[in-house]
C-alpha cells in the first residue's frame, strides 16, 4: 500500500487542513499520514484562533516518519511561520527523496491569515526549490508573482514567474474565476496544459485546496505521471463538490464530500465520477 504524508495544520472542524488531507487520502487508496505543524480553532464561519506547534515537536514527528514510514508522496499546507517553514525545509532536504506538493496555503476561505506576512518570501526561498509542484490559487499566484490576473494570458505568465521561483512544476488553480467553467492550469517549464471541469455552484468550498493537493499527492504516490496526477485529482474534487454541494453541515461555509463514492455506487458495482471532464 503506498503511503502519503501531510504537513499542514489541524481544523477542528474537520474541514479542512490535516483533517481534509486525510480524509482524501483514504478516500484515494492511499495510507495517510501527518504531521501537525499549528493548531486552529475554527468551524465554518471562520478561524478564531492559532497556536504553532514547537519546531522540536514538527522535527521529531517528521523524523518518526522517515525512520519507519518514509512516504512515496507528500504535501505540505498551512506552516504558518518563518520558524516552520526554516524547520521542515532543513529535515525534506536531508530525507525526503519522494515528490513534494506544496500548498502555499496562505489565507483561509473565512479569511483569516494562516501565513505570516514575513514567511512568504521565506517560503518562496527555502521550500520552493524542493517542491515537484506548487499549487496555488488566483489570490495566492497573484501575491507570489506580484501581478494582478484577469485572464488566461495573465495566468501563463504568472505560472512563468513562479516557476522561475524554484519550482519543478506550477499548477494555479481558476476557481476564484467566474467562467462557467473552472479551468486549472499546469505549467512544466515548456508547456502549461488547461484542466477544465464544470463550475459548482455552492457555499461549500471548505477545505477545497488542501482536498485537490492531496489528491494530487495520492495520485503521485499511486505512480502516475504529473499530468494525468492532476487530472484525476480535478475529477475528483469536482466530484466531493458536486456531492456536496447541497450538505447541511454547520451554517458558514462547509465542506465537500470527501466520501462521494459511499453513494455513487451503480447498480454494477463499479464507480463512477461526476460531471467533469478534462481536457
Amino acid at each position: 500500500m503506498k503511503k502519503t504524508l501531510t504537513i499542514a495544520g489541524s481544523d477542528s472542524s474537520g474541514c479542512a487542513g490535516i483533517q481534509a488531507d486525510i480524509k482524501t487520502m483514504g478516500a484515494l487508496g492511499v495510507f495517510g499520514m501527518s504531521v501537525i505543524a499549528a493548531v486552529t480553532s475554527q468551524n465554518t464561519l471562520g478561524v478564531t484562533y492559532i497556536e504553532e506547534l514547537s519546531t522540536k515537536s514538527i522535527i521529531t514527528q517528521i523524523e518518526a516518519i522517515y525512520d519507519d514510514l518514509a512516504p512515496d508522496a507528500l504535501k505540505s499546507g498551512m506552516l504558518f511561520s518563518k520558524d516552520i517553514i526554516e524547520a521542515v525545509a532543513d529535515i525534506l532536504k536531508a530525507r525526503n527523496k519522494s515528490p513534494y506538493v506544496l500548498d502555499p496555503v496562505m489565507v483561509a476561505t473565512s479569511g483569516a491569515k494562516l501565513l505570516k506576512d514575513n514567511a512568504i518570501s521565506y517560503m518562496v526561498d527555502k521550500l520552493f526549490p524542493l517542491a515537484y509542484i506548487v499549487t496555488p490559487n488566483i489570490p495566492e499566484a497573484e501575491l507570489l508573482s506580484g501581478m494582478k490576473i484577469e485572464c488566461q494570458e495573465h495566468v501563463d505568465k504568472a505560472c512563468r514567474k513562479i516557476k522561475d521561483m524554484g519550482a519543478q512544476n506550477v499548477i494555479i488553480k481558476g476557481g476564484h474565476f467566474n467562467d462557467k467553467e473552472s479551468v486549472d492550469t499546469l505549467f512544466d517549464g515548456e508547456n502549461h496544459y488547461e484542466i477544465s471541469a464544470v463550475r459548482v455552484i455552492t457555499k461549500n468550498t471548505h477545505g477545497t485546496g488542501c482536498t485537490y493537493s492531496s489528491a494530487i499527492c495520492s495520485y503521485l504516490a499511486l505512480g502516475f505521471n504529473l499530468l494525468d496526477a492532476v487530472k484525476y485529482a480535478k475529477q475528483y474534487i469536482t466530484s466531493a463538490i458536486i456531492y456536496g454541494a447541497e450538505m447541511n453541515i454547520g451554517s458558514g461555509s462547509g465542506p465537500v464530500n470527501h466520501f462521494f463514492e459511499n453513494i455513487k455506487n451503480n447498480n454494477d458495482g463499479t464507480i463512477s465520477f461526476g460531471s467533469c471532464s478534462c481536457g
